[in-house]
């Protein structure tokens, strides 16, 4: 018998993950809430192309639905193994696309902004993708995983295959070459000298 599905907030991506292949669909749908809209948000940060973004977090998901059965817990959280699944995608994808330019993600309009507001936040989330884009393909990996996403150093490298060292490399390096490409935009962007 399936649980409830708003019962399942207290329950671990883990728990929720063997109940799916025990044939429970409330946890399906109780992990694909949970875990959707952040892979989502990782594979647009990455890409910066939304549609392909949903295209990556798509085949992620179907990706842990089919090795549910097998799944052992203890092993791995699955949140960790879906964002390395999300990481692998992305970079195939950014593989493919060397040669073609990185097409603009549009951002959505906050109807609460009067319109110059408007303008900056989408000019600073510009500047900000555009800045992202231009780093190498693992320094980016890391600092969207720990500055967007909010991952700690240790599940990072788990999600990269590295060391924790090897994070922080990376972390310092991407965050000095963000600041670099962004500094000469300060005043445009409105930000003001502390």
């Amino acid at each position: 018998m399936d649980m409830p599905f708003d019962a399942m907030s207290d329950v671990s991506d883990e728990a929720l993950l063997v109940l799916y292949a025990n044939g429970d669909r409330a946890a399906a749908r109780a992990l694909t809430v949970r875990l959707t809209p952040r892979v989502l948000g990782y594979a647009t940060r990455v890409l910066a192309d939304a549609a392909e973004a949903e295209d990556v977090a798509q085949e992620a998901m179907l990706r842990l639905w089919r090795i549910a059965p097998e799944w052992r817990q203890g092993e791995a959280k699955v949140s960790t193994w879906l964002y390395r699944v999300v990481a692998n995608l992305c970079t195939d994808r950014l593989r493919r696309r060397r040669s073609a330019p990185l097409e603009e993600a549009e951002e959505p309009v906050d109807e609460a902004r009067d319109a110059a507001r408007q303008m900056q936040d989408a000019a600073r989330a510009r500047a900000l993708s555009d800045a992202l884009a231009s780093l190498p393909e693992r320094q980016r990996e890391a600092v969207v995983l720990r500055h967007l996403e909010g991952m700690s150093n240790p599940e990072i490298a788990e999600v990269m295959d590295v060391s924790v060292e090897a994070v922080e490399s990376l972390t310092a390096r991407g965050k000095r070459a963000l600041a670099a490409r962004l500094a000469a935009q300060k005043d445009a962007l409105g930000y003001e000298d502390d």
